[in-house]
């Protein structure tokens, strides 16, 4: 099932905060992106942020669980998508954390 605009357009302000965000349509889904690190992925209507140890240490209590059949676990973050101000600060520290895309090649 392929995610909605609108729950997008949702996350997207609520972790206006924390950047420069933007989302791309990927396969029906949608990936986020802080500047040009990819940091999470919307599938089914649902918030997976790439998994960090900060982020780790800022949730506590993390559930985990694949965005999609094959992929790689990511934290699953449903409660607290309400949260402003908590979203916004997750999403300012694990992007800080996660490395800058590899270069493309040029063709």
């Amino acid at each position: 099932m392929a995610s909605d605009q609108t729950f997008v357009d949702f996350i997207v302000d609520q972790i206006e905060n924390a950047g420069e965000i933007s989302a791309k349509k990927m396969f029906g889904e949608y990936g986020l992106y802080s500047g040009e690190k990819l940091f999470a992925l919307i599938c089914d209507n649902k918030l997976f942020i790439k998994p960090t140890q900060a982020g780790r240490t800022f949730i506590g209590d993390v559930v985990e669980a694949p965005p999609y059949p094959g992929a790689k676990p990511s934290f699953l973050i449903e409660e607290k998508v309400e949260d402003r101000g908590w979203l916004s600060e997750l999403v300012r520290i694990s992007a800080a954390e996660l490395p800058m895309p590899k270069p493309k090649k040029k063709k």
